[in-house]
């Protein structure tokens, strides 16, 4: 607290009140500090080597408090400082485009950041009668998602699955695709490699994407204090954005990494282990957290909040302590099967285990109609397929027109990484597959059919992607554009 006086001369003169405590002992990146009595939960404190903690948790006479940086520096006998103040972060416009810690302070070479505002980390999420119901899609360029499990802007949509099952790749793809669609886009890595983090980075720069993201670095070299608060920094900038009325993404990449960080951080803190060495409040952190996300009404704004929160599971166990607690907060999972993505189908989400709760409200009306039916055919045609493994004579004609068409749906489905695909470009792949355009084509000419059909409907009908997307449903003028233009472009690789 910094007060002003005016001395006797009647010059003006600075002094600050602080509380002063000791260094009792160090555990690793946890400090037991003596004194300190006015202290409370969630305040920051400053080491006598200018190192910050935050109080997480008191007894009559004793603090603990988290490092959050370098501990090595800190012994006991050192002073500690309490200035009576809660830990809040900078916010600003000036954080797009930057690399940033969990602290908020910028780790890419380029300059300070002018903070306009200071928003505390640890809040209350907004009420019910603060949000309003979901209304508008978000596009994440996978068509899988886009079309059978759609998200919608402020919802909690759980990415879980085992490692090197391309979960990660999903969460950029969906921000490589808010390119010019107004979306502020926030990537926070916990626990990460820095290897990975860099591949991330490049990935970024590459897609030009740093014009509308924020990296927000929790990387597994950094303190175990920083990596505990990097999910909630991220969340901050992210409040600071929505509160003005836009569209957020944020990806946590990951929780199950994050969950580790607070286990250890309490066996320190001496709290009881529970289920799988977990402290009983693991569901609260992390409940806390997703529950910041959302959709405000009109008079606050209208902003909105999405969640992505990774979740890495061991050998397709869901049942986890961790993944549980996360798939009880979310509206949804998108579920990353092992074998999938070893059989080449990438992104490899299983339909079966896979849902979004209230996506399908926000969807376009275009979208809708095409996609009803979509799982439940691949569902059939994958059952199809194991029955006829063993069988390559006397299939019915109608079978055969199924696994045709079933072969065709997978090749539409499946993605190249880090190549989002637009809504409209979704929307015509889907109408050529229930309408039959590709059932007599060969699959090269499929895959040659998603690389050039865009380009030629827009050849020959300019304004189609503009009409769409103004109306988002397609009537007969567009539905007659697009039969047009694939009776021209079959015609053309017929020839």
């Amino acid at each position: 607290m910094e007060s002003q006086i005016k001395t006797k001369a009647g010059v003006n003169t600075n002094f600050e009140i602080r509380e002063v405590g000791q260094v009792e002992s160090v555990r690793k990146f946890i400090v037991i500090v003596k004194g300190l009595p006015s202290c409370m939960n969630g305040q920051i404190v400053e080491f006598a080597n200018g190192t910050l903690g935050l109080v997480m948790g008191f007894n009559e006479d004793r603090v603990q408090v988290l490092v959050l940086g370098d501990a090595t520096a800190i012994r006991s006998g050192d002073e500690v400082y309490n200035k009576g103040k809660s830990l809040t972060l900078p916010v600003s416009d000036g954080f797009i485009g930057r690399i940033v810690n969990s602290l908020c302070q910028p780790q890419d070479n380029e300059g300070p950041i002018e903070a306009k505002e200071f928003y505390p980390v640890f809040t209350v999420a907004p009420g019910v009668m603060d949000r309003a119901p979901v209304k508008k899609t978000l596009e994440t360029g996978t068509l899988i998602l886009d079309a059978v499990i759609p998200i919608a802007k402020g919802q909690r949509q759980l990415i879980i699955g085992d490692r090197l099952t391309g979960k990660t790749t999903v969460g950029i793809d969906a921000i490589l695709n808010q390119k010019g669609k107004g979306v502020i886009c926030i990537y926070c890595s916990i626990g990460k490699p820095y290897s990975s983090f860099l591949k991330i980075l490049e990935t970024f720069k590459e897609k030009e994407a740093f014009s509308y993201t924020i990296v927000v670095s929790g990387i597994a070299s950094l303190s175990v204090g920083e990596q505990y608060l990097a999910p909630y920094s991220a969340c901050v900038l992210g409040e600071y954005f929505m509160n003005k009325g836009k569209d957020v993404l944020v990806i946590f990449d990951d929780l199950t990494k994050h969950a580790w960080v607070y286990r250890q951080l309490s066996l320190l803190l001496e709290r009881a282990p529970g289920r799988e060495a977990y402290p009983g409040d693991i569901f609260y952190i992390h409940s806390q957290l997703m529950e910041r996300a959302g959709f405000l009404k009109p008079e606050l704004g209208g902003g909105s909040m999405t969640f992505f929160p990774i979740v890495e599971i061991l050998q397709g166990d869901v049942t986890g302590y961790i993944s549980t607690n996360l798939i009880s907060m979310t509206d949804g999972q998108l579920y990353f099967s092992t074998s999938l993505f070893n059989k080449g189908f990438k992104p490899a989400i299983d339909f079966g285990l896979s849902v979004s709760r209230i996506g399908n409200k926000a969807q376009w009306p275009a979208m809708k109609e095409l996609s009803k039916s979509l799982r439940l055919d691949y569902l059939q045609y994958k059952e199809l397929v194991q029955m006829t493994q063993l069988r390559t004579t006397g299939l019915s004609k109608e079978a055969e027109l199924k696994l045709k068409r079933g072969e065709v749906m997978n090749q539409l489905i499946i993605q190249d990484k880090n190549k989002p695909v637009s809504l409209e470009e979704q929307v015509i792949y889907l109408y050529a597959l229930n309408k039959g355009m590709l059932d007599d084509i060969s699959i090269n000419q499929v895959k040659d059919f998603k690389r050039d059909i865009l380009s030629f409907i827009l050849k020959h009908h300019p304004q189609f992607c503009a009409s769409l997307r103004n109306t988002r449903e397609l009537d007969d003028e567009l539905k007659n554009q697009l039969q047009e233009g694939f009776k021209k472009y079959l015609n053309e690789i017929m020839k």
